[in-house]
């Protein structure tokens, strides 16, 4: 893949995402550059452009990490990245994806989500009680963080006492690309789970893991790999979202009070409010990447076979063709047509999961505390050095 005359992408990308991306989207809605991290990809930024790559079968997934890591290691150099890792969902196109979201769908339908609400209202009580009587709280700490990922670990059957390094690994998997580090965390992240999977299969337990593992279809079972690379995508992606979804709508309500004292107000608005804040700070900057399997033609730009392809969730969910005054938060927005949780195939698993955990962590901070006031100085705060996240790296607050 050539960069001959491509924009190269630097930290602004990351720390001033909304300009970056609305600049981007208006020179056009499919552009070739150089990601900050080096990668060169065709950038979709326009929203009806970002729903035809999602669903058109030319841009395939199938085993793309593999060739990202090959161009950034070297055709010849072993990858650290743990081969177990390789079947992951989004890194799979159909038939393989189908059969395995097929086994793994029906965890997370909402009638299966439902009866978890009790347990998150309780970790996230307990969570406020502790930060109540501070003169501040640093959020991402102290909430954003643990309430998402206690509920993860413990739908999956991960050892409380092992949460802190879950958490170590997917950040270091989610903010540091194809570098040896990353590599060095699947490794790890990868053998703990070759050795959770074998417990749980010795003596199956009540929680999701241990479903997967004796879960069949047709008497299709998972693999051990696959249950390793399904267990990661649901690790990963249970949690890092929902951090971002907290401690981005609460910068988004800081900074429109007008919104913040109309859903205090009325709390039927929460599920819109979710939406809202879900599309006004996306918890994702980009998609999972993509290939071309042959030459595609979109938007007047020809794209050659072979080349990488993301979409920006985050500037399409900002784009005036398709929402009003996308910079406003408007939390009596009519839900539906955001693309945060992404769109076509590989639609979040966990999204009803995400958005559960939302309303109960919004209701519950609300009910907590009368004032929410943000004490971080606007030019202190930075967003995780990520162009996989879109998430703040500290939020403190002053708490009432």
């Amino acid at each position: 893949m050539t960069t001959t005359g491509s924009l190269v992408l630097g930290e602004e990308f990351v720390q001033d995402a909304h300009r970056v991306g609305a600049k981007l989207r208006e020179s056009a809605p499919i552009r070739h550059v150089v990601l900050p991290s080096g990668l060169p990809v065709w950038l979709v930024t326009g929203y009806e452009e970002a729903r035809a790559v999602a669903t058109d079968p030319r841009f395939s997934s199938q085993r793309v990490y593999d060739r990202m890591h090959r161009m950034a290691l070297g055709e010849d150099d072993e990858s650290p990245f743990s081969e177990d890792f390789a079947m992951n969902l989004l890194n799979l196109d159909p038939p393989d994806h189908t059969r395995l979201r097929k086994l793994v769908a029906k965890t997370f339908t909402g009638r299966a989500i439902a009866p978890l609400r009790p347990r998150i209202e309780q970790i996230a009580d307990e969570l406020l009680d502790a930060m109540t009587g501070r003169d501040s709280v640093e959020l991402l700490e102290a909430y954003a963080y643990p309430l998402p990922i206690r509920v993860i670990t413990e739908l999956l059957g991960v050892p409380f006492d092992d949460r802190e390094q879950f958490t170590a690994w997917s950040k270091t998997m989610v903010d540091c690309g194809a570098s040896e580090a990353a590599g060095a965390a699947t490794m790890q992240m990868a053998d703990y789970l070759h050795g959770l999977i074998a417990a749980k299969r010795e003596i199956p337990e009540d929680d999701l893991l241990s479903q997967l593992v004796h879960a069949s279809e047709d008497g299709d079972r998972l693999s051990p790999s696959e249950l390793i690379a399904v267990s990661v995508v649901l690790l990963i992606g249970g949690f890092e979202t929902t951090v971002n979804l907290i401690s981005g709508g609460v910068l988004s309500l800081s900074r429109h009070t007008d919104q913040l004292a109309l859903l205090r107000a009325d709390r039927s608005l929460m599920p819109t409010a979710i939406e809202e804040f879900l599309r006004h700070e996306t918890p994702n900057i980009l998609s999972s990447p993509r290939y071309t399997t042959e030459e595609v033609e979109m938007a007047g730009v020809v794209i050659p076979a072979g080349d990488f392809v993301m979409v920006s969730w985050l500037a399409a969910n900002r784009d005036p063709s398709r929402f009003t005054d996308p910079d406003r938060l408007d939390i009596t927005r009519p839900m539906g047509g955001h693309l945060a949780f992404g769109h076509g195939l590989h639609f979040c698993l966990g999204a009803r999961l995400a958005r559960l955990e939302g309303e109960i962590a919004f209701g519950r901070l609300l009910d907590r505390f009368t004032g929410i006031e943000v004490l971080s100085a606007v030019d202190d705060l930075r967003w995780r050095d990520s162009t996989a996240m879109h998430g703040l790296e500290s939020l403190v607050l002053r708490l009432r």
